[in-house]
């Protein structure tokens, strides 16, 4: 199934995004470190069959002898050391609350294998509430928790699991794992090697999370149905039904290039929970839109994050609940924008229509891709630089395009864009990637988002629909720009499953026309 360049690719993905979050855990360490004050003790914790996790608490100044504050519990981010969300911790603390923190199972000091949100991990977070009602001044009807990354989806899957949790906040972290990791069916390779780069080198992966990354990586079709079913088990998205029967208020806040649990996933969650809730998107990837938290420093998401907890944990009528509960901030723009609902988001659509038809060879990286892990959408968040190629020059051989007209008022992109087309090819599987972009005057393009759809199955000759959805964003196409698709079969960040020689050829039945349709905001 796999070609022996991805192999390699990999293993070099793997080392190099190890080595980032090396850099960035200890990085992390001596700053969190600083600002520990005498009001932080660190405490071992029995977590799930007696396992020890690795914890630090701060109670209100003054609270020796008194009851009755709010408890917020913070699980760790994937490879992060106990002291993460010491700045915010104790921000937490000064405004009233007992703040536990811990450091889950696997990683670090804490005891234990990474169980990857499994259920040993959701036992540990209701027995830390356990202890913090029994050992600390915190009120048993006013529990929430909050959490980056991992330490998100497991307060998720917990407030799906123990009705003591009133409010949860979301940071970056995921509703559906498969849907992060394996959308359109396609292994995203660099999200995945780092996961498990970090993980080895801060933690103890378990027998069963090793075998599931050789699984995943070896494009074994046999092993799909498993890794489909481990995946399910640990997406918040699987127990939507309890999280709305036990009726948390739940917060979600996630970066729109995140490259680790793109925007999408979060979307269909959003709209299924019924209970308060938030939907929160800012320019970056994966946690950099909140990692400026972490160092005490000012940052709209933790603000947010307090407000909320203020308001459904310690009854403050701040406004929280009557602000639109969809808040976007636009990759483009500098300012916030409010909706309803995510439908309003993108309230009308334009059709670019994909005429004619292209036939691209598969195996060769045609020059458009979605970038590199962490650092394309960091240089997008910071400098509005996301991934660029020159449309004239991308070779047609491996490349269909197709351009919009010359637009002459600016084009608000926001939500999802969805392609549907008509793909014939030559072998029984293949993957394609899309992309769309913003193409200047000049010819050059930035990427306003992209998605892989990959296909196993199919009659050689025979023609079959194809409809992927983007990866929701929020761009501002500029007047006298174009929008252009863009696919190709190859992109770093995927696991590509292209045979030797494949063919793709794209079509425009008469009867189903091929188009890719774009939401804007309303004008």
């Amino acid at each position: 199934m796999g070609h022996p360049h991805k192999a390699l690719r990999t293993t070099a993905v793997g080392v190099v995004s190890a080595t980032l979050i090396a850099g960035t855990t200890l990085g992390l360490a001596p700053a969190a470190q600083a600002s520990t004050t005498a009001g932080v003790r660190f405490v071992d914790i029995a977590g799930d069959g007696g396992t020890i996790l690795k914890a630090n608490v701060i109670t209100p100044a003054g609270a020796a002898g008194t009851r009755g504050f709010p408890l917020i519990v913070l699980p760790t981010s994937w490879g992060l050391p106990q002291v993460e969300y010491l700045a915010q911790a104790q921000k937490l603390a000064n405004s009233g609350y007992v703040v536990v923190s811990y450091n889950v199972r696997g990683f670090w000091q804490s005891g234990g294998e990474i169980e990857v949100a499994g259920p040993p991990d959701v036992a540990d977070a209701s027995k830390v509430i356990d202890w913090a009602l029994a050992n600390t001044p915190a009120d048993a009807q006013k529990v929430g928790m909050a959490g980056m990354s991992y330490g998100a989806g497991i307060s998720l899957l917990a407030a799906a699991h123990d009705k003591r949790i009133k409010a949860v906040a979301a940071l970056s972290g995921w509703a559906d794992l498969i849907e992060s990791i394996y959308s359109g069916r396609t292994q995203h390779a660099q999200a995945a090697a780092l996961l498990d780069g970090a993980g080895t080198l801060t933690g103890r992966p378990s027998a069963e999370l090793q075998q599931v990354f050789k699984d995943f990586f070896s494009s074994n079709l046999a092993k799909e149905p498993d890794l489909i079913a481990w995946g399910k088990k640990r997406s918040p998205q699987t127990y939507v039904d309890q999280i709305n029967a036990n009726g948390a208020a739940i917060m979600l806040a996630n970066g729109w290039g995140d490259t680790i649990f793109p925007p999408n996933q979060y979307v269909k969650f959003y709209e299924e929970l019924t209970g308060p809730k938030r939907l929160e998107y800012r320019p970056g990837d994966h946690a950099t839109a909140e990692v400026t938290g972490l160092f005490g420093l000012p940052n709209d998401v933790w603000t947010d994050t307090g407000r909320w907890f203020d308001h459904y944990l310690r009854g403050e009528d701040n406004g929280i609940d009557r602000e639109q509960p969809v808040q976007l901030k636009s990759r483009s723009t500098g300012g916030y924008e409010g909706y309803p609902d995510w439908k309003s988001v993108g309230a009308t659509r334009k059709k670019i229509a994909l005429a004619g038809s292209t036939t691209i060879r598969a195996n060769v990286d045609s020059g458009a891709n979605g970038g590199v892990i962490f650092l394309s959408s960091i240089l997008d968040q910071i400098a509005q630089l996301p991934p660029m190629a020159s449309i004239p020059l991308l070779p047609r051989r491996w490349a269909a395009v197709w351009q919009s007209e010359k637009y002459t008022s600016a084009q608000q992109v926001r939500g999802t864009a969805k392609l549907h087309t008509t793909v014939t090819a030559t072998k029984e599987s293949g993957t394609l990637v899309a992309y769309l972009y913003d193409v200047g005057p000049l010819g050059l393009g930035k990427l306003v988002s992209n998605a892989p759809y990959t296909f196993h199955g199919q009659t050689p000759g025979k023609p079959f629909g194809v409809d992927l959805e983007l990866f929701s964003t929020a761009y501002d196409v500029p007047a006298g720009h174009r929008l252009a698709l863009v696919v190709d079969t190859v992109d770093p960040l995927y696991i590509e499953h292209n045979p030797s020689g494949a063919q793709l050829t794209f079509s425009s039945p008469e009867h189903d026309p091929s188009y890719v349709s774009v939401p804007l905001r309303k004008q």
